[in-house]
C-alpha cells in the first residue's frame, strides 16, 4: 500500500503538501478566530475599563454593541479580500489578513483606559474592533477556499472541517485563558491598582506571538492547484464580483451563501461567544469560573465531532448532513436550554455539550457546501460577500440581541433563536443541488 491519496484532478496528492496545506489554514483560522473571540470572552472587564457607564449592565451593552458593530464591517473585508484573492492569490491575501488582525488584536491590549484619556478609549476600541471585522471578513471564505482547492477529492469534508477544529480550539483557548484569569477580571480587581489593574491585557497581547506563528507558516505555502491553473490558462475574472452579480447561478448561490449559514446566529455566536455571559447573569447566577467551565465543556465536545460530521458529509453528501443537524437543533433547542438554566452545573454542562454535538453537523459542513455552490472564478469573492452578510445579519448581532431580549422575555430567548434559525437554514439548504462528490469548479 502506498501513502498517497488521490487528488482532484487525478493525479497523486503527497501526504506531506497536504499537512502543510492544513497547518497553514488551520493556524490563520486559529489567531482570527481566538484574536475575534477574545473579545467577547473578555466583555466583562472590557466594558469596566473602556466605559463611563453606572449600570454594569448598559456597558455591557455598549461592549457587545461594539462586538457587533465588527461584523458590519466584514462584508467589506470580504469584497476587498476577495476580489484581490481571486485576481492576485489566496495565499497573498491570507497572509495579509492574519498579520492585520493581530495588529489590531495587540492594539486593544495597548489602549488607555477611559479613566486615562476619557472618550477617546472607546472610540479606539471599536476602531480596532473594526479593522478586526475587515480582516475576518477576508478570512473566513479565504481559508476555506485555500483548503477546499488543495483537498484531495473524496477528503473535501474531512479536510475543511478540520479549519473548524482550530476555530473552536481557539474559543477554547480564549475560555480557559479567561477562566485562569476570572479572579482578576472584575471591578473591584480592575479598579484596584497593581499588577491586577492590566492582567486583562495579556489575552490581547497574546496575538503578536500568534501573529508571528501563522505569518511565518503562511508565507512558506504555494497558491492553490485551481487558482494556479486558471492563471497559466488566462481565465481569471478581471472583476469576480461584478461577474458573480451578473450571473443569474452566482446570484443565486450567494443567496443561500447568506442563508443557509443562519443557525451560526445561534450556534458559534450564541452557544459558545455569549453562553459565558448568559451564565453569568443575574438569573442563573454562576461564577465566572463555573459559566466558563461549562463552555469549555461544550467546545471540548464539538472539537471531537466536528471531523466526524465532515467525513460523513464526504460519505452521503453535504446536504443531508446539514438537514439532519438543523432538524436535530430545531427539536433539542429547548430542551437543551432547559437544562443549561436549572442552575445545575451537571444538566448544565450536558445541555451545552449536547447542543454542540448537533451543532457540529451544520459547522463542520457549513463552509465546504458554500464553496462547492461557485466556481475558482469568483469564489472567493461570492463566498466572502453572501457568508459574511449573513454573519453580520444573524451572527454579530445575536449577543447584542440576547443582552437586550432576555430582561424582556425570558431567559428561554436563547432557546427560541436557535429554533428560529435553525428552521431558517433546514428550508434554505432543501433548495440545494449537491456537489459533495462532483470535482470543483474552475468556470461555469
Amino acid at each position: 500500500m502506498t501513502n498517497t491519496i488521490e487528488a482532484v484532478d487525478g493525479q497523486v496528492a503527497d501526504p506531506r503538501k497536504v499537512r502543510k496545506v492544513v497547518a497553514a489554514g488551520c493556524v490563520g483560522i486559529f489567531v482570527e478566530l481566538y484574536d475575534n473571540g477574545v473579545f467577547a470572552f473578555m466583555a466583562t472587564a472590557l466594558a469596566i475599563v473602556f466605559f463611563d457607564v453606572s449600570k454594569s449592565s448598559d456597558a455591557l451593552m455598549l461592549v457587545f454593541a461594539g462586538y457587533a458593530v465588527s461584523f458590519f464591517v466584514r462584508p467589506l473585508g470580504a469584497v476587498v479580500c476577495g476580489i484581490l484573492g481571486d485576481r492576485i492569490g489566496r495565499q497573498k491575501m491570507l497572509v495579509f489578513v492574519i498579520m492585520l488582525i493581530s495588529v489590531a488584536t495587540a492594539g486593544i491590549g495597548l489602549l488607555p483606559t477611559y479613566a486615562a484619556i476619557g472618550i477617546a478609549a472607546p472610540a479606539l476600541l471599536i476602531f480596532l474592533r473594526i479593522v478586526q471585522g475587515f480582516s475576518v471578513g477576508g478570512e473566513a471564505a479565504g481559508a476555506m477556499t485555500f483548503l477546499a482547492e488543495h483537498a484531495p477529492e473524496g477528503k473535501r469534508g474531512l479536510i475543511t472541517s478540520y479549519a473548524q477544529i482550530a476555530s473552536f480550539l481557539a474559543l477554547l483557548t480564549g475560555t480557559m485563558i479567561a477562566f485562569a484569569m476570572s479572579p482578576w477580571l472584575n471591578a473591584e480587581a480592575i479598579n484596584g491598582g497593581g499588577l491586577a489593574s492590566w492582567a486583562w491585557r495579556i489575552p490581547f497581547l497574546m496575538a503578536i506571538p500568534m501573529g508571528i506563528i501563522g505569518w511565518y507558516i503562511r508565507r512558506a505555502i504555494s497558491d492553490t492547484p485551481n487558482f494556479e491553473r486558471l492563471k497559466e490558462s488566462g481565465g481569471l475574472s478581471r472583476n469576480p464580483l461584478k461577474e458573480a452579480f451578473s450571473t443569474p447561478e452566482h446570484r443565486r448561490a450567494m443567496i443561500l451563501a447568506l442563508f443557509i449559514p443562519l443557525m451560526n446566529g445561534s450556534g458559534y455566536y450564541v452557544l459558545f461567544s455569549y453562553m459565558p455571559t448568559f451564565l453569568k447573569g443575574d438569573q442563573i447566577g454562576f461564577s465566572t469560573g463555573t459559566a466558563l467551565l461549562v463552555t469549555a465543556s461544550s467546545l471540548v465536545a464539538i472539537c471531537f465531532a466536528i471531523p466526524f460530521m465532515g467525513a460523513l458529509s464526504d460519505r452521503i453528501g453535504r446536504k443531508k448532513v446539514i438537514a439532519g443537524a438543523a432538524a436535530a437543533m430545531a427539536i433539542g433547542a429547548i430542551p437543551c436550554y432547559a437544562m443549561i438554566v436549572t442552575g445545575n452545573v451537571g444538566l448544565a454542562v450536558l445541555g451545552a455539550c449536547l447542543m454542540a454535538v448537533i451543532f457540529a453537523g451544520h459547522t463542520a459542513v457549513i463552509h465546504i457546501l458554500i464553496v462547492e455552490l461557485f466556481p475558482t472564478r469568483v469564489r472567493y469573492s461570492a463566498y466572502g460577500l453572501g457568508y459574511n452578510i449573513s454573519s453580520a445579519l444573524f451572527g454579530g448581532t445575536a449577543p447584542l440581541l440576547m443582552t437586550w431580549l432576555i430582561p424582556e422575555f425570558g431567559i428561554y430567548v436563547p432557546a427560541f433563536y436557535a429554533v428560529i434559525t435553525a428552521i431558517g437554514t433546514l428550508i434554505a439548504v432543501s433548495t440545494i443541488t449537491d456537489r459533495a462528490h462532483v470535482p470543483l469548479r474552475d468556470t461555469l
